[in-house]
């Protein structure tokens, strides 16, 4: 990458700062300015609507009453924990990219930790197709249309499809992030302490 005028004095020599991290910077703070104020509403509407102790999503498909995949049943009975998670992960993304901007090492590691995350959840989330496509094809099947199975099939396939790319696209891009960011020339732009 090319280098601006602007430059980092370490204890020897003065480092260029690189445009990538600049970049990554402010792409990051913009994004995760934005989820961390969106899920602190998400929190408050949650914290509000669903408060009663009674409130229960169901756990069996009233169609074929089969159960929910476990995973779904989880997700369901702590909601509200995930809500709570993706607000934490967003303020501390904002926090990281302030840091990156601002060439603090503690938030170059902070800022790698959360792309490993990243990548660690988009692949949970390929993982969660195989079960949901199970669930959902019995689902399918216990229709009495006819061809509708079929047509489940096929639009199934395609949205697993489009998934799997986004996928790869993300964890390529986060695992490039974490590449740059862990290479000797973009360290030594970054303050010790």
């Amino acid at each position: 990458m090319s280098t601006t005028g602007q430059t980092v004095q370490t204890s020897t020599t003065i480092e260029p700062r690189s445009n990538f991290v600049t970049v990554v910077a402010w792409i990051f703070i913009a994004l995760s300015g934005f989820t961390t104020l969106i899920s602190i509403l998400q929190n408050i509407m949650i914290g509000i609507l669903f408060r009663a102790p009674d409130h229960a999503f169901p756990t069996v498909d009233p169609a074929t009453g089969k159960e929910f995949p476990w995973i779904f049943r989880f997700m369901f009975e702590h909601f509200q924990l995930f809500f709570l998670a993706f607000f934490v992960v967003s303020a501390l993304t904002l926090a990281a990219s302030i840091g990156l901007l601002r060439r603090k090492n503690w938030a170059r590691l902070l800022f790698i930790a959360l792309m490993g995350l990243g990548i660690a959840w988009n692949v949970a989330g390929v993982l969660m197709l195989f079960p949901m496509f199970s669930f959902f094809n019995e689902v399918a099947d216990s229709a009495k249309q006819p061809g509708f199975t079929d047509q489940f099939g096929l639009a199934w396939k395609v949205m697993a499809g489009v998934n799997l790319l986004f996928v790869a696209a993300f964890v390529w891009l986060f695992g490039w992030i974490i590449k740059r960011l862990a290479s000797e020339s973009i360290r030594r732009e970054f303050d010790p302490q």
